[in-house]
């Protein structure tokens, strides 16, 4: 065996106690070991470590290097020198206190070491981020969306992990192909980089997601910056484990000042119009990333699914009003997972005034949530077409049938409610409907009820064939259609929601623009909040005027439709 020359500045101290006991570890396994003499021309010599306990002598077996015994007792310095994962430890020079024959083994005794020094691999070492030190991360996806903002969980010459929290559009942004990653050190440095994502792990409890990047290749210049950062990482890393933090200088990198790290902080927040909006938007979040996993040809978490009706409902319970004012407030959401929240809110409230069952109640929140999500599973030119020619209609009708085979796991559900929701929704009663063309009497209750929701919402959302429609022509439509809409649910809609619902951005006669946020038992409206823009409703609204304030604004005029991005096609 050849001595290991490598220079002093390869290696890296490691002072954390836990951690020295964990690489120490690796030199008790069979052959994890040898002994460097610290002489000219020495070799690597067999030893093994018998036992190491923090605070107690290091028991080495020596029986192997005999001839060196001698020399070793009278105080000759070697190191311990192992492999592991992360590349090549050893210890500082040390020498044998006591050394006794015992059994027929020689074994020795040395000082239990107070530091350790590691050699990475630079192709596989990873750089682990420690909490503390914030390292933020900008995902750039094609196109004009806005950057999605993570944290660096680790580093390494090959690639990264980032954690994302849960947000809107998130399931597009992490898409196939190479996507664009800014690092950003509290210290104000910036590194570009382009990489592939190869990995992700959702954590719902959390509201995050973890995803792996693989790097795309780079000169030899980006990866000596690389290699820096990594090491930079690993030495503050090393710093923030001491327990007096004056013995290792900082790195410049993760020197931040306070404007700095009140931007870190910042980084994951999105500003929603009302609290009622920021919490809908967790349901929002959980959505778009289910999108994501049915496209990787998942399946629909039971305990996910439920839980997160269960989250629907509570705030349903807490507040009708502001959860359905929420459902419009959330124009930074996918089309798709707004049009699903929408319905899901809208289909519990109607159906909850004739007092049904918790469970049946849940069903229909949890069924509802997922209805229409089997369209992420078909092609975007699919969905983004202004007209489909009969063999992509035929196409486009397998999103049903997609999504029913992804629910099997959710066993807790009413197969009842469940057919007759997802399945039911695009079902008309003249039998024009799909997947199954079921009429008349074959048409379950909930199934008409689900068809007037389903379409109010659908023809309340701007398609790449036209334009949104007006909450007062939609009824005008829906009662026009007898033979495809049970005309009690169209009018039992109507009743409840109102000729001004919740939501509508109404024009008064003086010309003032508001939203509509509670209604009084005349279904008249009882609060609103002023806007400057028939935009949808963001932070900035203006007042709100309750009761008698809003008598000084007239008469409502007309219902606006807001103007919004034409998404692609929903419903």
């Amino acid at each position: 065996m050849k001595s290991m020359d490598h220079a002093d500045n390869d290696f890296t101290p490691v002072v954390n106690r836990a951690a020295i006991q964990s690489l120490l570890d690796t030199l008790t396994q069979p052959g994890g070991a040898s002994l460097l003499p610290e002489q000219a021309d020495s070799r690597l010599l067999p030893v093994v470590v018998v036992e190491q306990q923090p605070g107690q002598p290091l028991l080495l077996d020596i029986s192997a290097i005999r001839e060196l015994a001698f020399e070793l007792i009278k105080g000759l310095p070697f190191r311990l020198l192992g492999h592991n994962q992360d590349g090549i430890l050893r210890t500082l020079p040390m020498t044998l206190r006591d050394c006794r024959e015992v059994e027929g083994r020689l074994q020795g005794y040395c000082d239990y070491p107070a530091e350790l020094e590691l050699m990475q691999r630079r192709s596989s070492f990873r750089a682990r981020l420690r909490i503390g030190m914030a390292v933020g991360v900008s995902l750039r996806p094609a196109g004009d969306e806005p950057a999605l903002q993570g944290d660096l969980k680790d580093l390494s010459l090959a690639g990264c992990r980032v954690e994302f929290s849960l947000v809107a559009g998130m399931a597009d942004m992490l898409g196939d192909g190479p996507l664009s990653l800014e690092l950003c050190f509290p210290g104000g440095q910036h590194f570009a980089i382009e990489g592939e994502i190869r990995h992700r792990q959702a954590d719902n409890d959390r509201q995050v997601i973890t995803v792996g990047f693989e790097f795309t290749p780079g000169t030899p210049e980006r990866e000596r910056r690389l290699w820096f950062l990594v090491r930079e990482i690993e030495r503050e890393a090393a710093r923030n484990a001491v327990d007096d933090q004056g013995s290792l200088l900082p790195s410049t990198l993760f020197q931040a000042d306070e404007a700095a790290l009140a931007a870190v902080e910042r980084r994951h927040t999105r500003d929603y119009a009302t609290p009622m909006a920021r919490r809908l938007a967790r349901l929002a979040a959980y959505l778009d990333l289910l999108q994501l996993e049915l496209r990787q040809d998942g399946r629909i978490d039971s305990r996910q699914l439920s839980r997160h009706a269960d989250l629907l409902l509570s705030l349903l319970d807490e507040d009708r009003e502001a959860l359905l004012f929420a459902t419009v407030c959330l124009d930074h959401e996918p089309p798709l997972v707004r049009h699903c929240l929408s319905v899901a809110v809208r289909l519990v409230d109607l159906v909850g005034v004739r007092k049904i069952p918790g469970e049946l109640r849940k069903a229909l929140a949890a069924s509802a949530l997922v209805h229409d999500l089997g369209k992420a599973l078909l092609p975007a030119e699919l969905l983004g077409a202004a007209s489909l020619a009969d063999d992509q209609y035929q196409q486009l009708k397998a999103h049903v049938t997609l999504l029913q085979e992804r629910l099997s796991a959710c066993q807790w559900l009413a197969p009842a409610v469940l057919s007759a929701v997802v399945g039911g929704a695009n079902e008309r009663l003249d039998g024009s409907g799909y997947p199954r063309g079921m009429a008349g009497d074959m048409l379950h209750e909930l199934s008409r009820l689900m068809a007037v929701v389903d379409t109010t919402d659908a023809m309340s959302r701007p398609r790449p064939d036209r334009s949104a429609y007006s909450i007062h022509v939609i009824y005008r439509y829906l009662l026009s259609q007898p033979q495809q809409y049970d005309e009690r649910w169209v009018k039992r809609y109507m009743r409840h929601f109102g000729r001004w619902p919740i939501g509508a951005l109404v024009r008064y006669g003086g010309g003032e623009l508001a939203w509509v946020q509670r209604l009084d038992a005349d279904k008249q409206p009882s609060q609103v909040q002023l806007t400057s823009e028939p935009v949808p409703p963001g932070p900035a609204l203006g007042q709100v005027l309750r009761k008698r304030e809003l008598a000084m604004l007239g008469p409502i005029k007309e219902i606006v439709v807001p103007a919004i991005v034409v998404p692609a096609k929903v419903g």
